[in-house]
């Protein structure tokens, strides 16, 4: 399971914080820095998801 919500992160960022975290706080933060621009999302969530 961690490979698959490894690369739902990187493909889809929000998708992969929504799979280990749920629809949160977090999950929204994700979605406005992916939609603003996709790197500070990306960088987001693998912070979220693996720091």
């Amino acid at each position: 399971m961690p490979i698959i919500i490894l690369i739902a992160t990187i493909l889809l960022p929000p998708l992969g914080v929504a799979l280990k975290h749920g629809l949160g706080t977090q999950f929204l933060i994700s979605l406005v820095l992916t939609l603003i621009f996709y790197v500070p999302g990306l960088i987001y969530s693998l912070y979220v998801n693996y720091a």
